[in-house]
């Protein structure tokens, strides 16, 4: 089986490229013959910004850029889609979502019919969410955080595209004895890639 690591965070040694790392030892533990590919969209230079050609793609008027292609190719190859990420504003970074806005495209992740139903193109892929946060569990749900973000991106994200999320969770590095706790949950999510019940 294959997983594709998405993490996104400007700083390579960010305790979030830890905490991918720490999920991609966690899936090769879990069986040898798995494999991981991490895709570190700052390093990689990811344009985020959803243009014009994306916009035509989205359409329908154009082919989809050549970078959005290749990401696309990524995500079929893979048995599972992780996403790491530090929370900023209650939700993912903006490049990560700049990433989801322009791969996730029309006739690729969904498609909108004439008739104005929306087919679900992704039902294939299973999809494991970790974000990392920097208040604590109870300043979200005092305040609804954690409701609003599984609403905006698991629903809103992914539900629409038809993935099931199998794993959405923020690590509240506050409420850890220290960051590095964060490293063995992640590699005990990684090892359960593979075996979680949808």
């Amino acid at each position: 089986m294959h997983a594709l690591i998405v993490v996104s965070h400007p700083v390579k040694t960010s305790l979030t490229h830890s905490v991918a790392a720490a999920v991609a030892r966690g899936i090769t533990d879990a069986n040898r013959e798995n494999s991981v590919e991490i895709a570190d969209l700052a390093q990689e230079g990811f344009n985020p910004a959803f243009s014009a050609p994306d916009y035509d793609a989205f359409q329908r008027t154009a082919a989809l850029p050549p970078d959005v292609v290749a990401e696309q190719a990524r995500i079929d190859n893979a048995d599972a889609l992780v996403l790491v990420y530090p929370v900023y504003w209650w939700s993912m970074p903006g490049m990560l979502k700049g990433w989801i806005d322009r791969v996730f495209a029309n006739g690729w992740a969904y498609e909108e019919r004439s008739d104005g139903r929306i087919v679900k193109k992704l039902t294939r892929l299973p999809v494991h969410l970790i974000g990392l946060g920097g208040a604590g569990q109870g300043t979200y749900e005092k305040h609804g955080y954690s409701a609003a973000m599984r609403t905006q991106i698991d629903h809103g994200i992914f539900d629409y595209c038809g993935a099931p999320v199998v794993t959405s969770e923020v690590l509240f590095v506050p409420d850890l004895e220290a960051p590095e706790a964060s490293l063995a949950l992640a590699q005990e999510t990684g090892r359960r890639i593979f075996t979680a019940r949808l």
